[in-house]
């Protein structure tokens, strides 16, 4: 039996990518201190994370480890986070359009196949475009076959009874069972839509 090639995210996360900067490019330099849904994060630091993100996704692309770099990035000037996160993107997209999707890479909270990192962070650069667009009020403009996507997958990489109370989820949080896709994903991942 000739094994199975494994699981291609890439065109779902280039699809999460691009609804991240559509968020991204829709902000005023008036919005980039408002808070956000992450409690560590204004709508800045928040940019700064992302960013960060697809560096440390860019390096374990290449089989390297990312322990040592930021988990924000800082000192980008208001008007630079669209290239900054542009740029970045395409660094990642680059190294993961060569990377054998089922070799394993180290992420800081496990070690998984290329494929499971990519859809983990797919769901991430969903969620944080959640946040953007709930700091600013632009929530019309998300994707919601990601949302669905991302509710699916949460339970495997932050089930609620795996939670310590301290990190980047909290306790699942109750929503009305009418509630839209990106409502449920927030409120499951213990922010409070």
């Amino acid at each position: 039996m000739t094994p199975q090639p494994p699981h291609d995210p890439r065109a779902v996360f280039s699809r999460a990518l691009d609804q991240a900067q559509q968020q991204i490019a829709a902000l005023s330099g008036g919005e980039l201190d408002a808070p956000t849904p992450c409690a560590d994060y204004d709508v800045r630091a928040l940019l700064g994370h992302m960013v960060a993100v697809l560096h440390k996704l860019a390096r374990i692309g290449t089989g390297g480890d990312a322990g040592d770099l930021p988990d924000v990035v800082e000192g980008v000037a208001d008007d630079g986070w669209v290239g900054a996160f542009a740029g970045a993107r395409a660094e990642t997209e680059r190294v993961w359009g060569d990377a054998p999707l089922d070799h394993p890479v180290t992420l800081p909270w496990a070690t998984l196949p290329g494929h499971a990192a990519l859809d983990a962070y797919t769901h991430e650069f969903t969620v944080h475009s959640w946040d953007l667009a709930h700091a600013t009020g632009r929530r019309a403009a998300l994707d919601p076959d990601l949302a669905v996507r991302a509710l699916e997958a949460f339970p495997k990489f932050a089930p609620p009874e795996a939670r310590s109370g301290h990190g980047p989820f909290g306790p699942v949080v109750s929503v009305p069972r009418n509630a839209d896709v990106y409502t449920r994903l927030a409120a499951y991942l213990g922010r409070r839509p």
